[in-house]
C-alpha cells in the first residue's frame, strides 16, 4: 500500500479535510475515485504528522481487515518509534486492537471513543487518544467523526489551517 488509508471509502481523508480545511472534498479526486496523495503529503509534513500501525506484521485469518480477523504475529516496538519522535504530545487509535495493544504497552487504562489517557515514555508526558474509526462500518457520520478528531487537532495547534 503507497500511505495510510487509500481505500475510498475510508472516511480519514475526509475528516482531515473537515478538520484542516472545512471541505470533506479537499483531498478527494472525486473524478478519479482516489485520494490525492499530491496534498496529503505535504500537508501531513507541515504538521508533523506521522501514521504508522501498532503491529508490524499479523495474520488476517479471514479476508477482512476487521480486528476480529487479525492475529498479532510481531507487535512495533512503539518505545523506540516514540523515542525518534520527540516533538509527539499525542498519539491516536482508531480500532479496537490498536488501542488494546497501545494501552497493554503502556500500562494505562483504555480511553472512551472521543477521550483520551495519558503516559509516560522517558519523563515525557503523552496523551493517547482513542478516535472513532474512519470506517464507513463505524456507525457515525464522517462530521461527527470529524468534530472527535477535531479536539485532538485543536489542543495540538491552537491555530492549525493549513495555509
Amino acid at each position: 500500500m503507497e500511505f495510510y488509508y487509500p481505500n475510498f471509502t475510508n472516511d480519514m481523508w475526509r475528516i482531515f479535510g473537515i478538520c484542516f480545511f472545512g471541505d470533506k472534498q479537499h483531498f478527494v479526486l472525486a473524478e478519479q475515485k482516489r485520494y490525492n496523495l499530491e496534498e496529503i503529503v505535504p500537508f501531513l509534513n507541515h504538521y508533523g504528522i506521522a501514521m504508522y500501525d501498532t503491529c508490524t506484521k499479523i495474520c488476517r485469518t479471514k479476508n477482512t481487515a476487521s480486528d476480529n480477523d487479525l492475529m498479532v504475529v510481531e507487535r512495533t516496538d512503539i518505545d523506540d518509534m516514540l523515542r525518534k519522535l520527540p516533538e509527539c504530545k499525542a498519539v491516536i487509535t482508531a480500532g479496537q486492537l490498536a488501542t488494546a495493544i497501545f494501552c497493554e504497552h503502556y500500562n494505562i487504562s483504555e480511553p472512551k471513543v472521543g477521550e483520551y489517557s495519558e503516559f509516560t515514555l522517558d519523563n515525557r508526558t503523552i496523551r493517547l487518544y482513542r478516535m472513532p474509526s474512519s470506517s464507513r462500518a463505524y456507525p457515525m457520520k464522517t462530521e461527527q467523526k470529524a468534530v472527535a478528531y477535531d479536539v485532538v487537532f485543536n489542543w495540538l495547534w491552537e491555530k492549525k489551517r493549513y495555509v
